[in-house]
């Protein structure tokens, strides 16, 4: 997704997914990208997809001059496995394509992602994880508003299309290489009891040069216990992240 360390870590540890999702103005030339990082959690809007534990990931941009632009990005991921049922889906991929532009002070981000869990079968207990979404974001200043919207089933819940993830991000300029990011959201699941939630995070980042960036964030959510805890972890719990990424 994607400048993978902003507007939070959840965009690096977060899926993000990570990114080119949100808006900036388009780049005055062409260009393409790759990135590989590391963290200690791979966090997406607050939840942990590797069962609390340290994933890999990595990605790829190219961002036209015009505006618009296309891109990949992968992690590995625990959660699929840990469902009961489920006995396969040890990956994510995430394939997206939109268009940044400018309208006077604001700048603003439209597109399209595809979440692909390769050989999953999550079929087994709900549907079949992969899921589509539309979103939308606009920036004014340090302060970026996004609105996502799923146009399937929500990472295999059933009956779920429709859910929607809105969240609000500042990015702050400290000096010396470091920014500072505080993110909040809410994750709408349609017809799911128990699953939609809030979600809280303030990352700390730092420019080490040569196109290596490092991150700090406290995550948090206030999702419901039972629904998110999978091989007794309770993948919402309140959390430190680090993560390590080179881009080049």
């Amino acid at each position: 997704m994607k400048k993978i360390l902003v507007p939070s870590l959840i965009a690096l540890a977060l899926g993000s997914v990570s990114g080119l999702a949100q808006a900036q103005a388009a780049a005055p030339e062409s260009s393409l990208s790759f990135n590989v990082g590391a963290v200690s959690d791979y966090r997406y809007r607050g939840i942990s997809q590797s069962r609390l534990q340290p994933a890999v990931q990595g990605g790829l941009d190219y961002a036209d001059k015009s505006g618009f632009y296309v891109g990949a990005w992968g992690s590995s991921i625990k959660w699929l496995k840990d469902t009961t049922g489920v006995t396969s889906g040890a990956s994510e991929l995430d394939v997206y394509a939109g268009y940044k532009g400018s309208a006077g002070a604001l700048a603003y981000d439209v597109g399209a992602l595809r979440y692909i869990y390769s050989g999953n079968d999550y079929a087994n207990v709900g549907v079949n994880a992969n899921t589509t979404e539309v979103y939308g974001a606009g920036t004014f200043g340090p302060i970026t508003l996004k609105y996502s919207r799923a146009t399937t089933a929500l990472f295999g819940n059933t009956n779920s299309k429709g859910s929607y993830y809105i969240d609000m991000s500042a990015a702050f300029d400290l000096g010396n290489g470091f920014s500072l990011t505080p993110h909040v959201g809410y994750q709408k699941v349609k017809n799911v009891v128990n699953a939609s939630y809030t979600d809280y995070s303030l990352t700390v980042g730092k420019d080490l040069g040569n196109g290596l960036s490092a991150t700090g964030a406290i995550v948090g959510t206030d999702a419901d216990k039972v629904f998110y805890t999978l091989k007794d972890k309770f993948n919402g719990k309140s959390g430190v992240v680090v993560g390590l990424k080179y881009a080049f």
